[in-house]
């Protein structure tokens, strides 16, 4: 199957989608000078500092603490700047639920990451290292997922701006591509968010979420 579509279109995705997408990739690569303009883009176009701050925990999931934890001192910076300035940014809400704990979060946790998936998620790597998978469902599907205060579209387009921003990686971003079409996020979308790549972060991301399209798609229609 094949879509045709703009390379430079992004009308597919709205403005706080669209802002989403360069923080994400600018926070997973470490590069804090892209990152700041990310910032005060995302800000302008109406993201919360909450939204913001969310998205950038998210990163230690795939780009690791490191860089996690920079991109959340490069937000405070620049928030700090835009008050200091007589920008008033949207606070924005944390979660309304509490994360369960212990077993209620690994139960939790499984059934988020078999919705997401589409199945019960299984295989030869989680046989040899059950104890990733065990991270997966409690920390990741459990921990972040569970939070409600961003949906799940807005984390997998955050997902997949991350994992395009890093080489090496494609096994994951076709699999978050995957579960982004699982979730509801059209073809076309996911197009619009390379688009966005392309124009706001770099072409070798934006060529490697095109192609992690079509393999999906490939797939799907075998």
């Amino acid at each position: 199957m094949n879509i045709k579509y703009s390379r430079f279109s992004v009308t597919e995705l709205d403005a706080h989608q669209q802002a989403i997408i360069p923080i994400s990739a600018c926070a997973a690569a470490g590069n804090m000078s892209a990152l700041d303009q990310a910032l005060n883009q995302g800000l302008d176009a109406g993201l919360s500092v909450a939204e913001v701050r969310e998205i950038l925990v998210q990163v230690y999931a795939y780009a690791g603490f490191p860089r996690s934890l920079n991109a959340l001192s490069e937000l405070m910076r620049v928030a700090q700047a835009r008050r200091q300035r007589g920008i008033q940014d949207e606070a924005g809400r944390e979660p309304g639920r509490p994360i369960p704990k212990g077993d209620a979060l690994l139960a939790a946790g499984t059934a988020n990451q078999t919705r997401l998936a589409g199945g019960p998620v299984s295989g030869p790597l989680f046989d040899f290292a059950p104890q990733a998978n065990e991270y997966l469902r409690t920390h990741l599907f459990g921990d972040i997922f569970e939070r409600d205060n961003l949906d799940w579209q807005i984390r997998e387009l955050a997902t997949v701006s991350m994992l395009a921003a890093m080489s090496g990686v494609e096994p994951q971003l076709q699999s978050h591509i995957g579960i982004s079409m699982n979730i509801g996020l059209r073809p076309e979308q996911l197009y619009s968010l390379a688009a966005v790549l392309e124009a706001r972060f770099g072409l070798e991301a934006a060529e490697r979420v095109r192609v992690g399209i079509q393999c999906q798609l490939d797939v799907r229609h075998e």
